[in-house]
C-alpha cells in the first residue's frame, strides 16, 4: 500500500473530481426551470446548457500549458478559483449571456482539471498503485455527480428560484478544494522535468517514502521540458495518440454525458413524473458511484483492457434493450436498462479513461497528450449537450438510443484489436511500447 501521504496527496488532486461531476450534473436539475425563465427556444437553450462544455473543450485543449509551465499544483488551484467564481456567478445570473459567460468558467475548470489531475496522480503513484489511485479521480466524478442529484432532489419545489440554489451549491465544495490544494506538494517528476530541481524532488518524495534515485531512473534523460507540437505529432506517437484519440470519441458515442445532462428529461419521456423522474436520476448517481468503485477495486487486477471489454458487452446490450423499450412503448423497463448502461459504462470507460490517457505519453508529452484525448471527449460532449434539446423532441428516443448501441459495437473491436494493456508496467515502459523509434 502507497505511503499515506501519496494517498492523501492524491486524493486531493482527485477532489478535482468531485467538482467536475457536481458541475457536470447539478445542470440537469436546473435546465428545465432555465429554458421557462428566460423562455428560451430549443436552440438557444441547447448553447446555454452546452456553454460549459464549450469551457470544458478549450480547457481540455490548452489546460496542459499552465501545467507544463506553472506546474500541477498552481494549476490545480486556479481551477478551484474558477469553479468558485463559476458556480456563484451562474447562482446570480440575469440573463441568458451572463448565464452562458459563467458556466463557460467553469467549464475551463473541468476541461483543465481533466489533464492536471490525472497527471498529478499518475506522477506521484507508484505502479502497482497506479490505477487505483487514478481512479480516485472517476471516484470522485461520481461522487460529484450523486451529489448533485441528491442536491437537486432536495432544493427542489423549494421556491421558484430553487434553480439558482441548486447552482450555487457547488461553491460550497469549490472552497474546500481551493483551499485543500495549498497542503498538497508539487509533483516530483514536474520538478525534476521542468525546473531540474532535484533537493525539491527529494524531499518530497522522501515524505512519501520513496527516493529521488528510484524516479530519476524512471524518467527518460533525453526528455526536454516540454514536447513541440512538431515532436509531438511526427509519428513517433502515433499509437499513443491513436489511442487516446479513439478511447475519448467512444466515450461520448455511448451517450453517457447525453444521459447525465438530460437524464430527468429522458426519464420524463417514459411516463413518470417530475419527483418521479428526480428520484429515478438519483438512482443514476448511486449505481454510478457502486460500480465505480467496483471497478476502481478490479482496475489493477483485471487490468484496464478486461474492464473495457466487459463495459463494452454491457453497454451494446443495455443501449439496445433501452432503444427497445421506447421503440416498444415498454416504458417500464427503460429506467432499469438505463441504471445497466450507467453500470457498465462505470466499471469499464468510466474507471478506464482518466487513467489509461495519462499513462500512455511519454512524461515530456503526457500533459499534450492529455490535451488531445480530453479535448476530443469534451468537443463531443458539448456537440452531443448542444444538439440532444432538439433531438428529444424531434427524435424517437429508440433512434438515439440505437444510435449509441451501433457505436459501441465498433468500441468492443477497437477494445479487442488495438487497446494494449497497461496494468502494473511503469510509465515509461508503457510509452516504450508505444513509441516508434
Amino acid at each position: 500500500m502507497p505511503n499515506r501521504s501519496i494517498r492523501l496527496w492524491a486524493f486531493i488532486a482527485a477532489m478535482a473530481g468531485l467538482l467536475f461531476g457536481f458541475d457536470t450534473a447539478v445542470i440537469s436539475g436546473a435546465e428545465q426551470a432555465i429554458q421557462r425563465v428566460w423562455r428560451m427556444g430549443d436552440a438557444l437553450h441547447g448553447l446555454a446548457i452546452s456553454s460549459a462544455l464549450w469551457g470544458t473543450v478549450i480547457g481540455a485543449l490548452f489546460g496542459n500549458i499552465p501545467s507544463d509551465r506553472f506546474g500541477r499544483k498552481p494549476t490545480l488551484i486556479a481551477i478551484g478559483a474558477l469553479y468558485v467564481v463559476s458556480a456563484i456567478g451562474s447562482a446570480v445570473a440575469w440573463d441568458p449571456w451572463s448565464f452562458i459567460f459563467f458556466r463557460f468558467l467553469g467549464g475551463l475548470g473541468v476541461g483543465a482539471s481533466t489533464i492536471a489531475a490525472p497527471a498529478y496522480i499518475a506522477e506521484i503513484a507508484p505502479p502497482a498503485w497506479r490505477g487505483r489511485l487514478g481512479v480516485l479521480f472517476q471516484t470522485m466524478i461520481v461522487t460529484g455527480i450523486l451529489v448533485a442529484y441528491i442536491s437537486n432532489m432536495l432544493i427542489a419545489g423549494s421556491g421558484p428560484d430553487d434553480w439558482r440554489f441548486m447552482l450555487g451549491t457547488v461553491a460550497v465544495p469549490s472552497i474546500v478544494f481551493l483551499l485543500a490544494m495549498f497542503l498538497v506538494p508539487e509533483s516530483p517528476r514536474w520538478l525534476l522535468l521542468h525546473r531540474g530541481d532535484e533537493a525539491q524532488a527529494a524531499r518530497i518524495l522522501a515524505l512519501a517514502g520513496a527516493s529521488i534515485d528510484e524516479v530519476k531512473a524512471t524518467i527518460d534523460p533525453a526528455a526536454d521540458k516540454g514536447m513541440p507540437l512538431g515532436r509531438f505529432f511526427d509519428g513517433r506517437l502515433r499509437r499513443p495518440i491513436r489511442l487516446a484519440v479513439l478511447l475519448a470519441f467512444f466515450n461520448q458515442l455511448s451517450g453517457i454525458n447525453a444521459i447525465i445532462y438530460f437524464a430527468p428529461r429522458i426519464f420524463d419521456l417514459t411516463g413518470g413524473g417530475a419527483n418521479t423522474s428526480l428520484m429515478a436520476t438519483v438512482g443514476v448517481g448511486v449505481v454510478n458511484l457502486i460500480f465505480t468503485l467496483i471497478g476502481m477495486s478490479l482496475i489493477d487486477h483485471a487490468g484496464r483492457r478486461r474492464l473495457m471489454l466487459i463495459g463494452s458487452i454491457g453497454y451494446i446490450v443495455s443501449l439496445t434493450m433501452v432503444a427497445y423499450g421506447f421503440a416498444a412503448q415498454r416504458y417500464a423497463l427503460v429506467p432499469y436498462c438505463i441504471f445497466a448502461f450507467i453500470a457498465a459504462h462505470a466499471i469499464g470507460q468510466g474507471a478506464v479513461i482518466w487513467v489509461y490517457i495519462s499513462e500512455i505519453f511519454p512524461t515530456a508529452a503526457r500533459a499534450t497528450g492529455q490535451a488531445l484525448g480530453t479535448g476530443t471527449h469534451w468537443v463531443l460532449a458539448a456537440i452531443l449537450t448542444l444538439v440532444m434539446p432538439s433531438l428529444l423532441t424531434s427524435v424517437a428516443p429508440a433512434y438515439i438510443f440505437g444510435f449509441f448501441a451501433a457505436f459501441m459495437v465498433l468500441q468492443l473491436l477497437f477494445t479487442i484489436f488495438l487497446m494494449v494493456e497497461t496494468r502494473g508496467r511503469s510509465l515509461e515502459d508503457v510509452a516504450t511500447g508505444l513509441v516508434r523509434d
